[in-house]
């Protein structure tokens, strides 16, 4: 398997993780609008944001730029699965049928 997917991977799991802190940190209150965008959660998910946006870039070295989009949709399904276990969403059967929807086309795409 080539090095760069799996850079591509790794940056599709960090911005995913990213996502969940971010979301962490909306649902508390804060006592002054400072300490909302001045918190241990936002400033580590807009840093794991900000390194996976290097490790993105750092994996178009070694892919076609019609790959990268293919695989960034992975984060869909990443990000609904970490939901599921960090907030307790219900995975619903519309999206079970999102998701198979992604995987297929993701298949598809490299069949």
């Amino acid at each position: 398997m080539n090095i760069y997917i799996l850079i591509l991977l790794l940056s599709v799991c960090v911005a995913s993780f990213a996502q969940i802190l971010l979301k962490k940190s909306a649902a508390k209150t804060y006592s002054s609008p400072i300490r909302e965008y001045l918190n241990f959660y936002v400033i580590c998910g807009y840093g794991m944001m900000f390194l996976s946006m290097f490790l993105t870039v750092f994996s178009y070295r070694g892919l076609d730029f019609s790959n990268v989009p293919v695989i960034e949709s992975l984060g869909y399904v990443v990000v609904m699965l970490l939901s599921y276990l960090f907030f307790r969403e219900k995975i619903t059967k519309r999206k079970i049928f999102g998701m198979a929807i992604i995987l297929a086309g993701i298949f598809v795409y490299y069949r």
